[in-house]
Order: structure tokens, then C-alpha cells, then sequence
């Protein structure tokens, strides 16, 4: 009997606290495509059998980041912004870093977050609103830890190494400001045709 072509494998639960385990479902029918969604406590992303394992593990990060993204498209409030600044000072910080307020800016282009530290306010660009979770919540922890810290010396970067997605979540806003800096290029090959 042939090997069912359908393969399902599940990982184990991701290390972060809050996100369900993955199943990654193989299709011998499925060409291209890789598609996910949220099933109960887990995450499917269906992908094409012929793709190879680093394929599969590259796109698996890929469509958990733009689940993610869609999901965190509603846009928290100021005071649901607070209350999530307050509960991640408490995971990472011990609750040291109480802040006044959080809330939403219009009038930051050129950085993600600022914080009042004699006020115990912070401001989070209008930017992020959409970016997956552990982005926003990495900028939370940032301010959070400059109501602690001033500066960005060893002391500050110490209290960020707590957050197990420090690296991930840098990486993905300075992939948004390196994208921001691209020339505007043609859609499709036939519009750069020179005529």
C-alpha cells in the first residue's frame, strides 16, 4: 500500500506562554500554496508535500507571524494598553515598572515608543498597530524598562534579555524600517518594460 501522501506532524507547544502548538499538514494535491489557521488550541498550516523541511519550518514562522498580525488588527485601547503593560511588568519585571498611562500616538515617524519616566507615561507610535503581538509587547517591555533604567547601557539590555522574543521582535522592526527604505519597484515584471 502507497504512503498516504497526507502527512501530519505536530510540534511541540511553542516556549512562549500564551501560543498553541503547531500541526503542519502535507498535501500531495496542494502545488504552491501554504495557507493557516487556528483550530481549538492549535495552529494547522497546511503546506505542500514536496517542500523540505527548512521550507516547512521557514513558512511555518511566516504564517505564525501573519496570524498574528491579522489577529492583533484590533487595535487594543488605552486603557487595554496600560492594563498589558501592567501585566507584562509583572511577568518580566516583578511589577517594578508601573506605568501612569499607555497609549496610542499619531506623531511618531521615526521611533516605536517614548516614555515619560517622571510621569510614568508611554506612547506607542500608531505604527505598530496590526504588527503580531510579541512586536507590540517588546516595545511595551522597551518603555517599561527606560520607567527603570534611563539610557540604553548594560542595566537597561539586561532587564530586556527576560523577554524571550527581544531578538525576533528587533529583527522584525528593522525589517519594517529596511522595507520602508526600498525604492518603489514595479508590481510586475511587464511594468519595468521600458517602451
Amino acid at each position: 500500500m502507497p504512503a498516504d501522501p497526507r502527512r501530519s506532524v505536530t510540534s511541540k507547544p511553542p516556549r512562549d506562554p500564551g501560543t498553541s502548538a503547531v500541526e503542519v499538514r502535507r498535501s500531495a494535491r496542494r502545488s504552491r500554496t501554504v495557507s493557516a489557521y487556528r483550530e481549538g488550541d492549535r495552529t494547522v498550516v497546511l503546506i505542500p508535500a514536496r517542500m523540505s523541511e527548512a521550507e516547512e519550518r521557514r513558512w511555518v514562522g511566516v504564517m505564525l507571524d501573519k496570524l498574528a498580525a491579522k489577529e492583533s488588527r484590533s487595535v487594543l485601547g488605552d486603557r487595554e494598553l496600560t492594563e498589558r503593560a501592567r501585566r507584562l511588568s509583572d511577568q518580566y519585571f516583578g511589577g517594578r515598572a508601573r506605568p501612569g498611562s499607555v497609549r496610542w500616538v499619531t506623531n511618531q515617524n521615526t521611533r516605536w515608543g517614548s516614555c515619560t519616566p517622571s510621569e510614568g507615561s508611554i506612547r506607542l507610535s500608531h505604527r505598530l498597530q496590526g504588527m503580531p503581538e510579541y512586536v507590540v509587547d517588546y516595545v511595551l517591555l522597551h518603555e517599561l524598562a527606560h520607567l527603570l533604567v534611563p539610557g540604553h547601557g548594560p542595566r537597561f539590555w539586561r532587564l530586556l534579555e527576560a523577554y524571550p522574543r527581544t531578538e525576533r521582535a528587533r529583527g522584525y522592526l528593522e525589517g519594517v524600517v529596511a522595507a520602508e527604505r526600498l525604492p518603489n519597484l514595479p508590481d510586475r515584471p511587464e511594468d519595468a518594460r521600458e517602451e
